[in-house]
């Protein structure tokens, strides 16, 4: 009579994997029960016991959190009503929208529109303000872009080689992904995609002469991206946009706004001269480095935009 083979290790964590817990803990009590030597002892089992009525008694009265505590409740109340009559009266003391005594209420405001022209060159004072007087603050917000896609491909994107057991074909996953061939819909695309594009890129280029920018243009741009993609697929938008491009266009981008926006904030504040001549007010070319900064910003959230489109469509770029 041949002795009965145990299985494994690797058998035992297989059989885990394929039917849970129930096979493991009854091949486990079958262990215990045919080998007289890992039956516990009297010692144990009490000890065991013991173990289990402590656990009982701490279970039965558990330590009182803060949160639950009368004083941490009357505390939150308290820290809310504060912010909410903190930020009441700060809007009260904010002058009338579209009153006529705005600017003699706030130097700021004053300041902006009446230097804003003649230090920046913008005829749009809101790029001037952005790109210029803000302009460490819309650097932060474009690296904040970057940031957000490289923490959504970390998190969704599918890394090494595709496991043909556990997922589809490369071809039938692709095939998942494409459009139906939808007639009205790529005819319509036909049209509006390189209207739209040149539409985000005339935003982006008078950002400084008219309403507009490098993020208004650039989501008008991610726009005509996605609604190429949905008409034609990826197959297509990947002869000319994968994401090699986007890797590249946004680190060449936001190395540019970087340097460019170091170099000002150097110079300005040593009080040196930059070199950087405003220009004409009202030509295409002037502004200084404002419609180079429009330009990047727009790149960089056109290219986010389709980013977070793709991975959150298709798990991956």
């Amino acid at each position: 009579m041949t002795e009965k083979r145990k299985p494994d290790a690797f058998s035992r964590l297989l059989d885990w994997l394929e039917n849970g817990d129930q096979a493991l803990e009854e091949e486990m009590e079958g262990s215990l029960s045919e080998d007289g030597e890992n039956a516990l002892s009297e010692s144990a089992k009490q000890k065991k016991k013991k173990t289990k009525k402590s656990v009982s008694k701490s279970a039965a009265a558990p330590k009182r959190a803060y949160a639950d505590t009368w004083w941490y409740r009357i505390l939150a109340v308290a820290v809310c009503l504060a912010l909410i009559g903190l930020l009441l009266y700060a809007a009260m003391r904010m002058p009338r929208f579209g009153s006529a005594d705005t600017l003699i209420n706030s130097e700021v405001t004053e300041y902006y529109v009446t230097h804003t022209l003649e230090e920046t060159g913008a005829v749009n004072i809101v790029t001037g303000i952005i790109l210029d007087y803000r302009g460490f603050d819309t650097l932060g917000e474009s690296h904040v872009l970057f940031i957000a896609v490289c923490t959504v491909l970390l998190m969704l994107s599918i890394r090494g080689e595709k496991d043909a057991e556990k997922r589809l074909l490369e071809s039938d996953y692709e095939q998942r992904f494409e459009p139906d061939h939808d007639v009205i819909l790529q005819s319509a695309a036909r049209i509006l995609t390189p209207l739209t594009l040149v539409f985000g890129l005339y935003i982006i280029f008078n950002g400084h002469l008219s309403p507009g920018g490098g993020f208004s243009g650039g989501a008008i741009l991610g726009a005509g991206l996605i609604l190429y993609q949905n008409a034609f697929g990826y197959e297509k938008i990947e002869k000319f946009f994968t994401f090699k491009t986007f890797r590249w266009v946004s680190v060449c981008s936001l190395l540019f706004y970087s340097l460019a926006k170091g170099y000002h904030f150097f110079t300005g504040a040593n009080h040196l001269d930059s070199g950087i001549s405003p220009g004409i007010p009202g030509n295409i070319f002037s502004a200084g480095l404002l419609l180079p900064l429009n330009i990047v910003v727009g790149m960089v959230v056109a290219c986010t935009m389709y980013a977070l489109y793709t991975m959150f469509r298709k798990g991956e770029f």
